[in-house]
């Protein structure tokens, strides 16, 4: 299969998500949409991820590449080919389906623990830490399942259309490159240093095993999102 990866930041990138393509024998080719790169054609990729960002969902001065983006997810939710979203591109899509998109009461950074929801299709464990980076939350779409949630945020992700479409608010794909990046280069989201749900660099960073212990969670999300294709 021929991926397109739609990036926002040059420093929120695909991480361990673009690995795991490689390592799967599938192609992939990333659009910088926040250099000016154009939004690929939907009939040149078996399936999409739009990846995380630094902007809202609901940003009323959004760059003018934003909109072409969203015609871009708005046929893909229409196409009958896999969509996956993650942090920004996970809102960007429940706000396509009609869900409500705004700032959480809390910002989640740093490792937090996700609950399977009871009516998960997804095959994960009932329990285990992701990384989060974000303020922004979305409500379940209409006809759509739940991953599980964390304390701050009950949505930490869906599937819609029997899992063609999954939209993740953690971040399963983070490496300790991946997040250091993020420290260095992004202010943290708003109300971190306020919020009990945010911790601090040396919190992210302590133990690598934590990154490491996130490879098979997104093995069985990738690999459950990609079987829905009917493409070899």
């Amino acid at each position: 299969m021929h991926l397109h990866l739609l990036q926002h930041s040059p420093h929120q990138g695909p991480a361990r998500l673009a690995d795991w393509l490689v390592s799967m024998g599938h192609s992939h080719t990333i659009f910088h949409l926040d250099t000016g790169e154009a939004p690929p054609r939907l009939s040149d990729c078996d399936a999409l991820v739009v990846l995380d960002g630094p902007l809202s969902a609901k940003d009323q001065a959004a760059p003018a590449w934003l909109a072409r983006e969203r015609k871009l997810i708005e046929r893909a939710l229409d196409s009958n080919k896999p969509l996956l979203g993650i942090g920004f591109g996970a809102r960007l899509i429940a706000d396509a389906l009609g869900a409500v998109v705004a700032p959480g009461t809390y910002a989640e950074t740093g490792w937090q623990r996700v609950t399977l929801a009871a009516d998960s299709a997804m095959d994960l464990p009932e329990q285990f830490d992701a990384f989060m980076w974000h303020r922004e939350v979305f409500a379940l779409p209409e006809d759509a399942l739940p991953v599980g949630g964390s304390e701050a945020s009950p949505v930490q992700g869906f599937s819609w259309d029997a899992g063609r479409v999954v939209g993740l608010l953690c971040h399963l794909e983070a490496t300790s490159e991946s997040v250091t990046a993020l420290l260095d280069h992004l202010a943290t989201p708003a109300g971190s240093t306020t919020s009990p749900h945010a911790q601090d660099r040396e919190a992210m960073l302590a133990d690598d095993r934590r990154f490491d212990r996130l490879a098979p969670l997104l093995d069985r999300v990738l690999s459950q999102w990609l079987r829905t294709t009917n493409m070899p």
